[in-house]
């Protein structure tokens, strides 16, 4: 049985926000990277450890004074325990654990940006599905609405026939209409259940479930900012530009890590060790160790230079991406903008259409019920006025719609931070 679930607009953003499984996986992702930072960090201080090592050992010893000569036995044991204690630290490392750290440093930062983006375009899915349902349910609306006034035609039609004052063809043709306003709406009832479908896909919910569109369709707000500001804008907030920067900080990294490995290591070590046997009181020795290593990799068959020119390649195709990057993020601006302004425009303009349908349909039906007009005058005016209203709502619609990508386009709007995803 289903549930028919009336939502907002916010509660669909939020749901969405909440039950996105690729959101969900993006933060374990940041979770996880922020331990390889700890981790990479940890490079920076010493390393101490210990080891002690407890034993028992017995011997048996057996002694023959001469070959004909009585033998002793003597069973002898002893109780031991050794230990050390080791410190060590990487002195110079030719710069690998700094562009460890920086490197770990960066990659948590794309994850942070990955959240952030999957949540921006979360946000811009769900609005985008729910406006998609306004629309089917405001086709739905405008089809029963035409339903009705064919429906009244036609009854007009009947009326005037029987009356003498018609014919049998205005009778037919009201029909016919009415018959082909039946099959629109058939068509929207079929769209409005596939719209709601897929916005209850896009939130995750229970298959059971039924959402509909509790919001009435109106203008979702204005866009404050000129084209220039809003492409400058873009290159600010936009998370995929900021992460191809970063991924070209990180080859950088990359090459500096692989160039260490030819480059001289030092490290420090001190160390106290002790043995003693409990069995015996002169037995105990200890020791210290202190002093510095320096390993050198003098040739490795060119693997560093080789993972060297590797990373090289990789801040080249970081620039290119960058830039390629930066061209749809100025395309996606520009159409966002330009759609919007036609469609806050078209919004005047088919809200005026449908004033002059609606009084050109209440005009033809008088001057038909009154055997100056034609059956023709009327159903044209009754298409004329379905068109005007589907085009004004679809006018509404598609502003919204323009908003809610140029909204996106740009990103963090309104208050520049991430929509929920920290």
């Amino acid at each position: 049985m289903d549930i028919t679930e009336p939502i907002t607009l916010n509660q669909a953003v939020e749901l969405a926000l909440r039950n996105n499984k690729e959101l969900q996986s993006a933060r374990i992702t940041l979770e996880r990277r922020q331990a390889e930072l700890d981790e990479a960090r940890s490079a920076w201080l010493p390393n101490l450890s210990t080891e002690v090592q407890f034993g028992r050992q017995g011997q048996l010893t057996t002694t023959q004074s001469g070959f004909f000569g009585p033998r002793t036995e003597e069973f002898a044991e002893s109780t031991t325990v050794n230990g050390n204690v080791q410190l060590s630290y990487d002195i110079y490392t030719g710069g690998r654990r700094g562009a460890q750290v920086e490197r770990a440093e960066r990659s948590r930062r794309q994850s942070e940006l990955d959240v952030e983006r999957l949540a921006e375009q979360t946000r811009f899915d769900a609005t985008d599905r729910y406006y998609r349902l306004q629309n089917a349910d405001a086709q739905v609306a405008i089809a029963q609405a035409a339903v009705e006034d064919a429906s009244q035609s036609l009854r007009d039609a009947q009326l005037l026939e029987q009356a003498g004052l018609g014919t049998r063809f205005d009778t037919l043709r009201s029909e016919v209409d009415l018959a082909r306003a039946n099959q629109d709406l058939t068509r929207a009832v079929s769209e409005q259940r596939i719209a709601r479908r897929q916005l209850a896909e896009t939130l995750s919910v229970a298959q059971e479930v039924e959402l509909t569109a509790a919001d009435e369709i109106q203008e979702a707000g204005q866009w404050p900012l000129s084209l220039e500001e809003s492409i400058v804008l873009a290159y600010k907030n936009r998370a995929e530009l900021e992460q191809q920067i970063l991924q070209r900080e990180i080859g950088q990294q990359d090459r500096v890590i692989a160039l260490a490995d030819v480059i001289p290591q030092v490290d420090f070590f001190a160390r106290y060790s002790f043995d003693n046997n409990f069995d015996s009181s002169d037995d105990v020795s200890e020791g210290y160790a202190v002093g510095a290593r320096m390993r050198w990799t003098l040739f490795d068959g060119g693997r560093a230079f080789a993972r060297a020119r590797q990373a090289d390649r990789n801040v080249e195709q970081a620039d290119t991406d960058f830039a390629r990057q930066r061209n749809a993020v100025r395309l996606q601006v520009e159409e966002g903008y330009y759609n919007l302004t036609a469609n806050q425009e078209n919004i005047e303009t088919t809200r005026l259409n449908v004033e002059r349908a609606e009084e050109s349909l209440r005009l033809a039906r008088l001057r038909f019920q009154a055997g100056v007009g034609t059956q023709t005058d009327v159903i044209n005016s009754q298409r004329d006025l379905t068109e005007a209203r589907s085009q004004f709502l679809q006018a509404i619609i598609g502003y919204n719609q323009s908003l809610n990508s140029l909204q996106r386009a740009v990103s963090n709007l309104p208050d520049n931070r991430l929509f929920e995803s920290r």
